[in-house]
């Protein structure tokens, strides 16, 4: 198992929102579980990560030699309740947006920016996948909404 390193940084100001927790790791295969169901992701184990079991919009930066690039991502961050329930892996599995192409191997760091749900069981693959599509569209609206600001 590779190592997964988690700078959450400290030491701003107390009336300073606190910067986003960052995690950087190297990409390991999982059970493509999410491939399966339309929403492939780049997996990171993090079993000392100390935040909820949940659902964010986040970034993924993908360091290459030579070559980095950002993606905007839905990132999951639990241990699969829907299959698992509470006995699954903990991983930060990351759903980047408009991407395609193979991470496995790959060192990823992905910073979490706005929490949209905790993680919960469904009933079926089918209501997971539903919510999934709700998830990546309210993660598309927020990137969009700071392009916005930032422009």
């Amino acid at each position: 198992m590779s190592a997964t390193t988690v700078r959450v940084p400290r030491g701003a100001a107390p009336t300073a929102r606190p910067s986003p927790p960052v995690v950087r790791g190297v990409v390991a295969r999982g059970d493509q579980r999410g491939r399966l169901l339309g929403f492939p992701t780049a997996n990171l184990a993090v079993p000392g990560l100390d935040v909820p079991d949940s659902v964010w919009s986040g970034t993924v930066r993908v360091v290459r030699e030579g070559v980095s690039g950002r993606y905007v991502a839905a990132v999951s961050i639990g241990r699969r309740p829907t299959y698992y329930g509470r006995h699954g892996v903990r991983l930060l599995e990351a759903h980047l947006l408009d991407f395609s192409g193979d991470l496995y191997g790959e060192v990823i760091e992905v910073r979490l920016l706005h929490l949209l749900r905790l993680q919960r069981r469904f009933p079926t693959s089918e209501a997971l996948q539903e919510q999934l599509h709700l998830d990546v569209r309210g993660v598309r609206a927020q990137a969009a909404d700071l392009a916005r600001q930032a422009g």
